[in-house]
C-alpha cells in the first residue's frame, strides 16, 4: 500500500468538476475551429472536367455548381446521351473533389477522429 492509503480505499483518479470544465472548454474550442473550417470550405471552389475538357464544372464548398462550360463541339443533337454522361462525370468529379477538401479541412480540426454527423 502507498503511503497514506488505508486498506479497502481506492485512490481517486482524475474526474471532478475541474476536469469536466476543461473538457467543455476543449469542446467549445473545437466547435469554433469547426465553424471556421466550414466557412473556409464554403469559400473554396474546385473545377473538374470530362471528355478531355469538353465539359467543365466549377463547384463551391457548399456543393453548388457555380459555373458550367460545354464545348460546342460536343453538342450533337443525335447524341444527347453522350453530353449527359459528360456533364454527370464532371459534376460527380467536382463533388468528389469538394468532399476531399472538406475531409482534409475538418481532419485538421478533429485530429482525424471520425465524429458522426460531420458528413466526412
Amino acid at each position: 500500500m502507498g503511503k497514506g492509503m488505508r486498506a479497502g480505499k481506492k485512490k481517486k483518479v482524475g474526474g471532478g468538476a475541474g476536469s469536466m470544465q476543461q473538457q467543455m472548454k476543449q469542446l467549445q474550442a473545437m466547435q469554433r475551429d469547426m465553424e471556421a473550417a466550414q466557412a473556409s470550405i464554403a469559400g473554396q471552389e474546385t473545377t473538374a472536367t470530362a471528355g478531355g475538357g469538353a465539359v467543365e464544372v466549377t463547384v463551391n464548398g457548399n456543393k453548388e455548381i457555380t459555373k458550367l462550360v460545354i464545348d460546342r463541339d460536343v453538342v450533337d443533337p443525335d447524341d444527347v446521351e453522350m453530353l449527359q454522361d459528360l456533364i454527370m462525370a464532371a459534376v460527380n468529379e467536382g463533388m468528389r473533389q469538394i468532399d476531399a477538401i472538406a475531409e482534409n479541412e475538418m481532419g485538421k480540426v478533429t485530429g482525424g477522429l471520425n465524429i458522426p454527423g460531420l458528413g466526412l
